[in-house]
């Protein structure tokens, strides 16, 4: 049985290393420090996820993800005040070492400020976290602490899941900006009207 822990026992087992199950403001998600990159080789493993499909990174601050090297600039710049905390995922270009580390073979990843007090509180101490939706790779996203407890039962590699009710929102919006330009790549949370509102003066769509 996996057992629930709290924020505190979180923080000390990303910090250690570990795997952990965290509530988000959509789903369950696994998540691994992107300080520990065998932390982060396990959420692969866990969801049998194949390492070609990048990890999303999600953060407490626009400064965590510059302190990972990433130049902010442009429409990204313009999005992350508009939507964050909320369900958009902004997909920018990254030095090439953290690229590799979440499985991205294109330069980019995908950042988020979740909008969810017990995650961002262990954010702001942990750090950057790869984050995944918790779930076998092709399966239906859990919803509870419970249904993580189940769907991993088996596992060894995950060390806890924080309890946060149940969440069942729906999935974030993914954007990917270069420059002023942008395309959505999964329409979610967040509409394409909504975006271009933001976005339309000088951020053409590519």
């Amino acid at each position: 049985m996996i057992d629930t822990i709290d924020v505190d026992e979180a923080v000390r087992l990303l910090g250690d290393g570990e795997v952990v199950a965290v509530p988000t403001d959509t789903v369950y998600g696994i998540a691994a420090s992107l300080a520990h990159p065998s932390a982060v080789a396990t959420l692969f493993d866990l969801k049998r996820r194949p390492v070609t499909v990048a990890l999303p990174v999600l953060v407490d601050s626009v400064e965590q993800i510059e302190r990972l090297g990433v130049i902010w600039t442009g429409a990204a710049r313009s999005l992350a005040p508009a939507f964050w905390p909320g369900a958009l995922t902004i997909v920018v270009d990254v030095p090439e070492q953290l690229a590799l580390r979440v499985g991205s073979a294109t330069g980019t990843v995908g950042f988020r400020i979740p909008d969810n007090a017990d995650l961002r509180n262990i954010l702001a101490r942990s750090g950057a976290l790869a984050v995944t939706s918790a779930n076998q790779h092709g399966e239906a996203p859990c919803e509870s602490a419970v249904q993580v407890q189940h769907s991993f039962s088996e596992s060894l590699k995950l060390c806890g899941v924080v309890d946060g009710g149940v969440r069942a929102a729906t999935v974030s919006t993914v954007v990917q900006v270069f420059g002023d330009s942008w395309r959505v790549v999964r329409e979610g949370a967040v509409s394409f009207g909504a975006l271009a509102a933001v976005l339309e003066k000088g951020s053409p769509p590519f």
